[in-house]
């Protein structure tokens, strides 16, 4: 194998936990049913590999920002199939709230190079260093993590989801978060981190 084709495949093998932990965040639950994680990613490995000679940046950081343009991208073409299907299907359209929330975020991982090259070179260092730390984590901690923090679920939820107690997602949030800020040695100002974590106390909605 050359060293180019070795160098590329490196990446991919560091992205791919990222790019999951991303499609995770970018994709409401309540679509995981329709949408497959891993399918989204393995296509936008697909596509990047096709593509690769046509990245033009020198960090890592800019090369999984560029993949994770491509993953966004491939999700909101998924979602506008979806969202089309059902216009299909009903005459009457009734919105979608889990389409539209991801959509949202999806098209706010878009435009991070639409602003000034210093801003969106930091805020894509941000978000890099955010998923791949969420990668990091325990399986568990990490959906909860998720499930609260970027899609607004409540710890009922997210309980019945995990097929666990209220008590164990409290747990699994506090050792989550403090894991998720040690590892990132985060500032109480990060726009890309959730709230500090604070010791459980009691179970709480």
């Amino acid at each position: 194998m050359n060293p180019a084709a070795a160098g590329r495949d490196e990446v991919f093998a560091q992205a791919r936990e990222y790019l999951l932990v991303l499609a995770r965040i970018g994709l409401d639950p309540r679509l995981r049913a329709k949408v497959d994680d891993a399918d989204v990613v393995q296509q936008t490995l697909l596509e990047a590999h096709r593509d690769w000679d046509q990245f033009r940046g020198t960090t890592v950081a800019e090369r999984f920002a560029w993949l994770r343009q491509i993953l966004a991208r491939n999700l909101s073409n998924l979602l506008r199939d979806f969202t089309r299907d059902k216009r299909n299907v009903r005459r009457e359209w009734v919105p979608d709230r889990a389409a539209e929330d991801s959509a949202a975020r999806l098209d706010g991982w878009l435009a991070v190079n639409q602003t000034t090259p210093g801003t969106a070179a930091q805020r894509n260092e941000e978000l890099t260093r955010v998923a791949v730390a969420l990668a990091a984590l325990p399986v568990a901690q990490r959906e909860a993590v998720v499930l609260r923090h970027w899609h607004n679920q409540s710890v009922a939820e997210i309980a019945e989801h995990l097929n666990t107690t209220r008590d164990a997602v409290t747990g699994l949030l506090y050792r989550g978060l403090k894991a998720l800020r040690a590892q990132l040695g985060a500032d109480e100002d990060s726009r890309c981190l959730p709230p500090k974590a604070t010791r459980p106390t009691e179970t709480t909605e």
